[in-house]
């Protein structure tokens, strides 16, 4: 696959919990000579592996592992954030396409996503009271007509949904114009981007599956292993979801049985409040071509292939 003759240049995988994201991801690179860059804001973790969710299993196909970036990158206990995932998916991102790879994201963090396929300038653009005087009174075709003038390629149609809007982006680009040091050395993205999305009561029972699975496999165990590490409990417990709940039990704040039934309403929660945050983001002007988490792994594949190959 010449990456230079396709029209996308990078393939993002995303959906909620439990609908097999890294699996799918991990088949489709060894199809198209790739390389995953993870966008999930804690499996950048060491140490904590099953509760993040690195089934490194998935990663191997037919004998071979495909490489994966940005997990375990940090030391449990520190807070890894947007700004510098964007920092370590434009390295990463520059390294794979630099050894004719081709980059699969693969991910549920919604704003680790957003923040790449919009380019997030991830700094506080102030207003431009002369600028805005400049501009007042103009039409919001004048406005749109402005703006292609400063950035040709408009990927996020919101931007010129109403004068206001417009003006704002106007503001920003002009801004960063002005300001070159302060653009990041981000990449023009095009990305192809396909949701994984199954029925509620589908994804519910496998989130409880995959819950039950991951108690067998030692997560609490785990947990308390980072704990005789010398992490705290406020630490761990910032961590959300499995570090929260499985702390909270292994301090005696909660017996067994409610903490595990605290922890599979707030998944079922978590995966839900993901799903609102993909329909926002289409609504930002994020195209997400979703496919049918029910088919088999082949026929996903064969489905984001078409896709790619259409353009």
């Amino acid at each position: 696959m010449r990456n230079e003759t396709k029209h996308y240049n990078l393939i993002t995988i995303l959906g909620p919990t439990a609908t097999g994201k890294t699996h799918l991801a991990a088949r489709l690179a060894s199809v198209i000579n790739g390389e995953i860059i993870s966008a999930d804001s804690r499996q950048v973790y060491r140490g904590m592996d099953i509760g993040t969710g690195k089934d490194y299993g998935d990663y191997i196909v037919d004998g071979n592992e495909i490489p994966c970036h940005l997990t375990d990158i940090e030391e449990p206990g520190k807070h890894y954030n947007v700004y510098r995932f964007q920092s370590d998916f434009i390295e990463a991102y520059k390294d794979i396409i630099s050894r004719n790879k081709f980059p699969v994201m693969c991910g549920g963090s919604g704003l680790y996503l957003e923040s790449v396929l919009k380019n997030y300038k991830l700094i506080t653009v102030p207003p431009d009271k002369e600028l805005r005087q400049q501009l007042k009174g103009k039409t919001l075709d004048e406005l749109t007509e402005i703006l292609a003038e400063l950035k040709p390629r408009l990927h996020n149609k919101t931007d010129i949904e109403t004068e206001r809007r417009a003006l704002r982006a106007i503001e920003i680009e002009f801004y960063y114009k002005n300001n070159p040091i302060l653009n990041s050395d981000m990449p023009e993205i095009r990305s192809l981007n396909i949701g994984i999305t199954v029925d509620r009561e589908t994804r519910r029972r496998r989130i409880s599956e995959r819950l039950k699975q991951r108690f067998e496999q030692g997560m609490a165990g785990e947990v308390r292993q980072l704990l005789n590490a010398g992490l705290t409990p406020q630490q761990l417990i910032y961590y959300g979801l499995e570090y929260k709940y499985i702390t909270l039990y292994l301090t005696g704040e909660l017996s067994y049985d409610e903490m595990f039934t605290k922890l599979e309403i707030a998944i079922h929660q978590f995966a839900k409040r993901q799903m609102t945050w993909f329909r926002g983001m289409t609504k930002r002007g994020i195209s997400i071509n979703w496919i049918d988490g029910n088919l088999s792994t082949e026929d996903k594949v064969k489905e984001i292939l078409g896709l790619f190959n259409s353009k």
